[in-house]
């Protein structure tokens, strides 16, 4: 069951869950990123992590059991100048390290999203008006 961060978890941790994610989608001319993990016997619907106004992107093919962290100070200084974002535009992005147990990544983005809903793990059915956002996340300023 996916879960946003609890008191006694580490505070860095801003979401989690044991399902297993994999690059989606991104569109370039939204700046949007998906990952998303399919539905099984357990979970009859998709799980969605929708990532909105990407500015800069590492990740591997998969996240088995996912956590989204706000990055620390070193990380977020290597995110940022992997980005080539200026000092002027930070304050308006979240940066996001992603870990799993089989691998892990970052997403520099100004939102973040997890929805659920849906069974078509393609995608190809009822569209976003049918899915529950069950956590979220944006820069403080």
């Amino acid at each position: 069951m996916p879960t946003p961060s609890a008191d006694d978890v580490d505070p860095a941790v801003l979401f989690k869950s044991d399902l297993t994610f994999r690059v989606w989608r991104y569109g370039i001319g939204h700046s949007q990123l998906l990952l998303r993990a399919v539905p099984d016997s357990g979970n009859p619907a998709c799980l969605d992590l929708r990532f909105e106004g990407v500015s800069a992107m590492q990740l591997v093919q998969r996240y088995k059991s996912i956590e989204l962290c706000s990055a620390n100070v070193t990380e977020a200084e290597k995110i940022f100048g992997f980005s080539g974002l200026g000092p002027s535009g930070r304050e308006l992005h979240l940066p996001v390290v992603l870990r799993s147990g089989s691998g892990s990544g970052f997403v520099l983005c100004r939102s973040v999203t997890a929805e659920r809903g849906g069974d078509d793990p393609v995608g190809s059915g009822p569209g976003r008006e049918d899915r529950s956002v069950i956590w979220s996340s944006r820069p403080q300023s």
